[in-house]
């Protein structure tokens, strides 16, 4: 018969529950529509490494559905007792099927686990037996990685040659951790170091005229051969036209800026004088007026080609021509010399390593790692189906369905931390690489967004993006600091660096137009106060200004204006009617509010607050409802495949607010707060107010 799944509600969509080990067995035939998640990334979630680095088979930095889906068979396939799948404990030796050739070998390495750990009476293998692969794989035992360390050396000759590759930067990191080589390293080791002596060898057929002296003599005609050249080439010029002579030399202002110096060869710099004094006659002095830079190496060449220029004081550029068609076989040997980096060892010690004996030995060395492949694949086979046990369901409750995030029994593994800020704790917080690109998407979630920059006292930092979903705005903004604490309690301080702005609450939508109104009102009140601020400053100043240009040149006084029997009537009879409108207004409001039954009078009041606050909370409602958590997984590089919504209700559970712990007592008194006389007054605007109602209506005519 079919397999009976069993759904639940939760986030609004429908989430299968997995706590059952037929529910494992039948994860394959699950509808992928019926997947919370389609998948995830490997990195920035609070899961353990090692395990989604065994579940992304294919290393393209993701998980997804095929590859949950033969994680969970390949486990339920070598274990005899698959519920231990449920336990998220230690992985007992006897659930692992030993009827199967694949449970036997991990059977088998489980035994030699227990045994390289010293725990060879052990009964059960848990995640932090196999945390350091170094002490399951010692670097002096062959574990099938191809890799092979000074460590598996038999001779002082292999050690020597694995060594001399280490220090060469050749190297790969073996299963223990400890650096090694292998074949592929090893061979492209040997291909350049026998090119090399090859080459070294024909270069022993080579002949100059310089004999022993030929390698000296080149290097030194290296160095020199542009600056010899840049001399004959000016004695050329200055041949050509004498008034050229001057200028090719060094000028006055030339040896002017150097004489202001400490002059060293080592220290100034004299490369653009010529390398001697520049004349017609072309001729180089070997030993005297040459460039203090060159001349002690000009000299040794002297020394060095005296078997072909003869004891000279001077050459001119056919005798350095001469020198250089002698040298040329021997410089067109160095060009082909090859580039790698045996090419930087010493002789001795690469004819060490390219021993047949040494590099056969080596070889051997890594075939017999290699042969070992299949028993050490084992043993890791081993370290998978364990963590596979202790984090397998988690990450099902995580991807197959988000049980784990609605439950709230733990975090969600998303869920990087828990933030504190503005007296208030928010617990939906995930990592962000990218504040300005995660935003763009995140913000499609409908939630009130901080992105948050944490920094350490080493420097450490990293970014984050906490949702608050219950309270008010209150007093954050960006700039705002806080704490925030890691899954592992490491606290960071915590600021604010953007926000993105949504309704939080019904409660915030209440209060908004009155805090509106109160916002308007007081910026009016404050231009008012500015304007006439201004105007009484500018009055000033004209008065000022005035009384000086009076006391300069007094004039006659001008004589008041009349007073204005009319005008003057007029404003108060504007004032009056003003008045009179806005109390006829009001005692028609209160004449219509005292008219009412008692039980009417809290139903009116309720209607005006409605009336004020209720487009408000109603477009809160809305958005609130709405809120979804799939855009902001989405910015992270999930793949949500439904509508994950945020109640109202679960979001006072994600955001806590501040609050008084239970029979802690309280006082209410203050001895700064500021003292109000606002019930004084309120008491003496509804007497005003009905006495002038009674008044109106002939009630207070009719007492008296």
């Amino acid at each position: 018969m079919a397999h009976q799944w069993r759904f639940f509600r939760s986030g609004g969509f429908d989430q299968v529950r997995l706590d059952k080990i037929e529910d494992w067995q039948q994860l394959s035939s699950l509808d992928p529509k019926l997947w919370a998640a389609l998948s995830c990334p490997v990195k920035g979630l609070e899961f353990d490494s090692r395990t989604m680095a065994y579940l992304d088979s294919d290393n393209d930095g993701r998980v997804r559905i095929d590859e949950i889906k033969a994680a969970v068979s390949w486990a339920l396939s070598v274990l005899q007792k698959p519920e231990v799948l449920l336990s998220g404990q230690a992985l007992p030796l006897g659930a692992i099927c030993s009827q199967s050739e694949a449970g036997q070998k991990l059977l088998a390495s489980a035994k030699r686990i227990l045994q390289n750990l010293g725990k060879t009476d052990a009964t059960e293998l848990t995640v932090d037996d196999t945390a350091d692969l170094s002490l399951i794989f010692p670097a002096d035992q062959l574990n099938g990685d191809g890799i092979i360390t000074a460590e598996l050396a038999n001779s002082d000759a292999l050690k020597q040659l694995i060594n001399t590759l280490l220090e060469l930067g050749i190297q790969s990191t073996d299963r223990s951790g400890a650096p090694g080589i292998n074949q592929e390293q090893l061979d492209l080791f040997v291909a350049d170091g026998q090119a090399f002596t090859a080459w070294q060898q024909s270069g022993t057929d080579i002949t100059t005229t310089l004999g022993a002296a030929t390698d000296e003599a080149w290097q030194l005609h290296s160095s020199l051969h542009a600056k010899v050249t840049d001399y004959f080439t000016r004695c050329q010029l200055a041949a050509y036209d004498a008034n050229a002579t001057v200028a090719l030399n060094g000028t006055a202002e030339d040896y002017a800026a150097l004489s202001r110096q400490l002059l060293s060869q080592a220290s100034s710099d004299t490369n653009h004088l010529p390398l001697a004094a520049v004349s017609a006659d072309g001729k180089l002095a070997l030993h005297k007026g040459v460039h203090p830079h060159w001349a002690e190496a000009l000299a040794r060449l002297a020394e060095l080609a005296g078997a072909l220029w003869g004891e000279v004081k001077h050459i001119n550029s056919k005798d350095w021509q001469q020198l250089t068609d002698a040298l040329q076989p021997y410089a067109d040997w160095q060009a082909l010399q090859p580039v790698s980096q045996a090419a930087t060892l010493a002789p001795e010690l690469l004819a060490a390593c390219l021993d047949a004996q040494v590099l056969a030995a080596a070889n051997d060395l890594i075939s017999q790692d290699l042969a070992q492949q299949a028993e050490a694949e084992s043993v890791l086979d081993v370290d998978k189906l364990i963590r596979y046990q202790a984090s397998l369901r988690d990450l099902l409750r995580n991807f197959v369905s988000f049980e784990s995030f609605y439950s709230l029994e733990k975090p969600a593994i998303f869920q990087n931390g828990r933030l504190y800020i503005d007296g208030r704790s928010c617990d939906l917080c995930l990592n962000v690489n990218d504040a300005g690109k995660h935003a763009k998407l995140a913000g499609l979630s409908g939630m009130y967004l901080l992105y948050i920059d944490c920094v350490r006292s080493n420097g450490e930092k990293k970014s984050i993006v906490a949702a608050m979903t219950a309270g008010d705005a209150g007093n954050l903004m960006v700039g705002r600091n806080g704490v925030f604490y890691d899954r592992a309690g490491v606290d960071w301080d915590a600021t604010v660096i953007q926000i993105v702005s949504n309704p939080i609450s019904i409660r915030e939508a209440f209060f908004t137009p009155y805090q509106r109104i109160g916002r308007m009102i007081s910026d009016q009140i404050q231009k008012f106060a500015a304007a006439k601020d201004k105007e009484i400053e500018a009055q000033s100043a004209a008065g000022v200004g005035d009384a000086a240009k009076v006391a300069a040149a007094p004039a006659p006084a001008k004589p008041p204006a009349p007073f204005d029997v009319a005008k003057f009537a007029g404003i108060f009879a504007a004032i009056g009617l003003a008045i009179g409108a806005i109390g006829t207004a009001l005692a028609a409001v209160v004449t219509g509010f005292l008219g009412l039954v008692w039980w009417q009078m809290p139903l009116a009041l309720l209607g005006i607050v409605l009336f004020i606050s209720g487009p408000s909370m109603l477009l809160a409602w809305f958005k609130l409802r709405a809120r979804n958590l799939a855009p902001l997984l989405d910015a992270n590089g999930w793949a949500v495949n439904t509508n994950a919504k945020l109640s109202i209700k679960f979001g006072t559970r994600l955001t806590a607010l501040a609050s008084l712990p239970t029979g802690a007592s309280r006082s209410l008194t203050d001895p700064f707060e500021e003292k109000s006389n606002s019930g004084l007054w309120l008491i003496l605007i509804v007497i005003v107010v009905a006495t002038w109602v009674f008044w109106r209506q002939g009630l207070l005519a009719a007492w008296l």
